[in-house]
């Protein structure tokens, strides 16, 4: 019996993953560039990972996007992985090649365009990154890469240091550290930092009143990027703006991020403008 095979498929894995609005975008540049493709999510609990992305290649599925919790655990199912995956220790990118998986990162490209866009270079900054997961370590090594000083700090400590490890591995001459999340340390990192990224769910949908930071120490020379886009403003963009920061939402980012992985897939340019107005559409029902 002929094998059926899902060469036109493609989806976003996770757990949870009824938030996202990933098929909302790629199904909106999908109709624009009018191709025989579907994107899907898949809610994947981490018990049966292994045997989802077994799946991806005996069925030919195109490719996936890979969200939280998977982002790093990911790697060691893969046939290959690119040499940033394989830097950061994160994939959020499956592209099939003939049957071999292949990881890549576009978190951190998709995360530098938002913010030289919005911000211009912020070359040298210093900057305080909440959270060490997959995203958290894909933009810390984007942000080693233009010379910043990097300060992890995350709600379970082994996690930020193993994080900063990795990139002392990599940028011998970088200035990393660990910081506590205790409300002393966090308020005196945040007063001396100049770009602060939230890379947690603290503060998505349904739970918008929570906060990652305690916000009366944000402060108007503060450059505040939060990853969450659902809500599109969330309590920390609120408080950050309040007090004369400048703060931004993480659309851009899934919008840029999610074009990178497109072009992977198919070898089109994506329509970006399209992407956008979708996510921001579905937003206005949510």
């Amino acid at each position: 019996m002929k094998k059926t095979r899902y060469s036109n498929v493609l989806g976003v894995i996770g757990d949870p993953v009824y938030h996202s609005l990933s098929p909302v975008m790629h199904n909106a540049a999908i109709r624009a560039l009018k191709i025989d493709y579907i994107y899907v999510a898949c809610h994947v609990k981490p018990s049966i990972l292994p045997r989802v992305i077994g799946r991806i290649s005996s069925m030919g599925i195109a490719g996936v996007n890979v969200t939280i919790p998977h982002k790093e655990r990911v790697i060691e199912l893969l046939d290959e992985i690119s040499e940033q995956s394989a830097r950061i220790g994160s994939v959020n990118t499956i592209v099939n090649i003939d049957g071999r998986l292949r990881g890549e990162t576009t978190d951190g490209p998709g995360f530098m365009r938002s913010v030289t866009e919005q911000w211009g270079k912020l070359d040298g900054c210093k900057a305080l990154v909440i959270g060490a997961g997959g995203s958290a370590k894909a933009i810390a090594f984007s942000l080693a890469e233009i010379g910043c000083e990097v300060v992890i700090a995350n709600r379970t400590r082994e996690r930020a240091v193993e994080l900063v490890e990795g990139l002392r591995e990599v940028y011998k001459a970088g200035r990393f550290r660990v910081a506590d999340l205790n409300e002393n340390v966090i308020g005196d990192e945040i007063r001396a930092t100049d770009l602060m990224v939230n890379t947690t769910s603290v503060g998505m949908h349904p739970d918008t009143d929570s906060i990652p930071v305690p916000p009366e120490y944000l402060h108007p020379h503060l450059l505040v990027y939060d990853l969450i886009y659902n809500p599109a403003r969330t309590r920390l963009i609120e408080e950050a703006e309040r007090r004369g920061a400048r703060a931004l939402g993480g659309l851009k980012m899934l919008v840029y991020q999610g074009a990178l992985s497109l072009e992977m897939w198919t070898g089109l340019q994506p329509p970006i403008a399209v992407m956008e107005e979708a996510v921001v559409e579905a937003l206005k029902t949510r």
